[in-house]
């Protein structure tokens, strides 16, 4: 397996990733305060040692990709925090945004998706975004499962927290 992620990482480090809402949220939630991870609900799920295996993952890649759908998602989630690190998650959002390539996909598209229904909004906009273009970074089984099927490249977060595993 690590072979594996090494081998998609290396080939993908230019072209681009995409960080699945779950992950990003982690990013922003361990940028604002580390301790807060494992203490709010949406990030419960994630610890100390995850939010470090993410920040040399991150770094590496030149182009970090999302959609509009990502972003309302962890804003959304963000909204849940109580201040101050409400705002100043908020701000880090805002900061990251400058640095992210946001593609835009329309709502009347990613529905067309034949497992929308399966996936919703967000994920089929990342299964169309991401096809024969970007690596997509998720812990969510169902969706990394689907990409491996579908020859899309994935990488399930889940695999390199089991191995320790870092760039």
């Amino acid at each position: 397996m690590s072979n594996y992620i090494s081998s998609l990482l290396v080939e993908y480090r230019n072209q681009g990733i995409v960080i699945d809402t779950n992950i990003l949220l982690l990013w922003v939630v361990g940028t604002v305060n580390p301790k807060r991870i494992e203490k709010f609900s949406p990030t419960d799920c994630f610890n100390l040692q995850d939010y470090e295996l993410l920040l040399p993952i991150i770094d590496y890649f030149q182009k970090i990709v999302t959609t509009a759908n990502i972003l309302t998602e962890v804003n959304s989630f963000l909204n849940k925090l109580r201040e101050p690190e409400r705002s100043q998650s908020l701000l880090i959002l805002a900061k990251a945004t400058e640095n992210l390539e946001e593609i835009y996909l329309p709502s009347s598209q990613v529905v067309t998706h034949p497992k929308f229904t399966t996936f919703g909004l967000t994920d089929s906009g990342i299964v169309e975004i991401s096809r024969n273009q970007y690596l997509v970074l998720t812990d969510d089984l169902k969706l990394w499962s689907y990409l491996n099927n579908s020859g899309i490249a994935a990488i399930n977060f889940n695999h390199i927290r089991e191995l320790g595993w870092a760039v």
